[in-house]
């Protein structure tokens, strides 16, 4: 399905968040609070426009994604590998930090996941995880309903693919809360852990900091 996408999947991110995906990726890459220069892995990476935005905050930026049509068409100078977020091709503690781009939700088990972020990402190193998330407010959420569950699907019908723009609102189903989120990341050995949300409550950002080994 993302090979299917990966063409105008750019395109289609900025109309249907009429470009706040943007303001999101960028907001990521600040909340790692990593010093420039710093290892930065790109988990589920897509086209690479957070490796983009990390490679403009002066970080090193290593994309990792399980789609070769994804890759194809990624627009980054970042190094990109084909390859599983729960088995990340890099050493132990060989990276200073992670994100990851509205990816949690296609995962099939974030334990896995974060098990390898834990593995990967050394101790007081930083992860930043962006994904969509539900508004408290009442009205917002019907707003929010009808847009994601309606709207969406008939812009990506037109722009791309629409079945996938059919998938992708359904998707949400299987994001866990954002509380089980955070404790997820504390089973795997990340502390600090912290969930913002952004834009009215439409997204959340999840950044943890790998807890030192004793």
């Amino acid at each position: 399905m993302f090979d299917t996408i990966a063409p105008r999947y750019d395109l289609v991110n900025r109309v249907m968040t009429f470009g706040l995906d943007r303001l999101w990726r960028r907001r990521t890459v600040e909340a790692l609070d990593l010093a420039p220069g710093s290892t930065v892995l790109d988990v589920a990476c897509g086209t690479g426009d957070l490796c983009r935005d990390l490679d403009d905050a002066g970080h090193r930026p290593v994309g990792v994604d399980l789609s070769p049509g994804m890759l194809r068409h990624a627009r980054t100078r970042a190094p990109l590998v084909l390859a599983d977020a729960a088995r990340l091709p890099a050493p132990d503690r060989s990276v200073d930090g992670a994100v990851s781009g509205f990816a949690l939700r296609n995962f099939v088990a974030l334990e896995a996941v974060f098990a390898e972020l834990a593995r990967v990402v050394r101790p007081g190193g930083r992860v930043a995880l962006l994904d969509v998330a539900t508004p408290a407010n009442p009205v917002l959420r019907a707003g929010h309903s009808v847009y994601f569950e309606r709207v969406v699907p008939r812009i990506g019908a037109l722009l791309s693919d629409a079945g996938a723009y059919r998938y992708l609102p359904r998707s949400v189903a299987y994001l866990p809360p954002g509380d089980t989120i955070c404790d997820l990341l504390e089973q795997a050995g990340f502390g600090a852990v912290r969930r913002r949300l952004l834009s009215g409550g439409v997204t959340q950002l999840i950044t943890a900091t790998r807890r030192v080994l004793q």
